[in-house]
């Protein structure tokens, strides 16, 4: 999968941040449309990104559009314009607010269409699906199952809370005066539905972009959780996000040993074993399928080890 530890939103409607991105660390970075862009500036918006797109250095990070919802007006042109313009150079296409399966197989259908009439390869295009509201999540499995096109959930937490009428305008922090965190349930329903069907889970932004201390606390919650990474709106939070959702490098080396000891154990070589010992842990198959999970967010985050396995004697 695509390193999405920090996922950075950029609106279309900018030329200078459109440029600026390009500079910036974030693992993913996605032109916005939606939200981020006032109604009358949207056509031009499509132009700057198609631009942004194609004559841009966006090397190493991962190239995302998104979309306006399918309740407006500008999605469809937004999808053609976007793909038709710059869909050598576009990874992903981000739908907002999905409700319901059938929203997904529209835009997996126009990007099929799309990418035969102009020569792409089909189905190269991904799909990111954002869940913004309770019809969104309560067809949450149904989404994640709609396309193989999908790569990502994403949470959109201020939609979201706007949509059950939820008490607060701090959007993705805790509740004063609720016991416990208001948001642990939608997190691990997006979970379980991505990881069902092998997608990456993305959490939503926090947007008190200067308290960095505050956002990697929230970072923190849905990184413990298994999430892949978080959305952020402004470059100090990049480094923040990187940072929570790698592994710290003692249980990246730590994941890596247990994975070189258990391929040994299993090995001729190493006596055929199901379960050895690695210091004072015995480890087994089940440790290898936790070990493999870390080790990969560790490779992905592009982490060296610092330890080397040695095989006993």
């Amino acid at each position: 999968m695509r390193p999405r530890r920090s996922c950075l939103a950029v609106p279309g409607s900018s030329v200078k941040m459109l440029g600026k991105a390009q500079g910036l660390p974030a693992d993913q970075v996605f032109l916005d449309l939606e939200d981020a862009v006032a109604p009358l500036a949207k056509p031009e918006a499509r132009k700057n990104i198609v631009a942004a797109l194609n004559d841009g250095d966006w090397a190493g990070k991962t190239r995302v559009v998104r979309v306006n919802d399918l309740t407006t007006p500008w999605t469809y042109r937004d999808v053609i314009e976007v793909v038709e313009g710059a869909g050598d150079n576009l990874d992903c296409i981000m739908l907002p607010k999905v409700q319901s399966a059938a929203q997904i197989e529209w835009l997996d259908l126009t990007l099929t269409q799309i990418e035969k009439t102009i020569g792409l390869e089909v189905g190269r295009i991904g799909i990111e699906a954002q869940i913004e509201n309770a019809a969104g999540l309560v067809n949450v499995d149904a989404i994640a199952a709609a396309s193989r096109r999908i790569e990502t959930i994403i949470f959109g937490p201020a939609d979201f809370m706007a949509s059950i009428n939820m008490r607060s305008l701090v959007v993705g922090g805790l509740i004063p005066g609720y016991p416990g965190d208001p948001y642990h349930y939608i997190l691990m329903r997006i979970l379980m539905a991505a990881r069902m069907h092998d997608l990456q889970a993305i959490d939503g932004p926090f947007l008190q972009i200067r308290d960095v201390d505050a956002f990697r606390e929230v970072a923190g919650r849905s990184a413990a959780l298994g999430f892949d990474g978080k959305w952020v709106l402004h470059p100090g939070q990049i480094e923040a996000a990187n940072e929570v959702y790698s592994p710290a490098q003692d249980d990246y080396d730590h994941a890596e040993l247990i994975l070189d000891a258990y391929d040994h154990a299993t090995s001729e070589e190493g006596g055929r074993l199901g379960a050895v010992m690695l210091g004072d842990e015995m480890i087994d198959e089940a440790s290898r399928k936790m070990a493999l999970v870390i080790a990969a967010k560790g490779r992905a985050a592009g982490m060296n080890r610092t330890s080397v396995f040695t095989p006993p004697n």
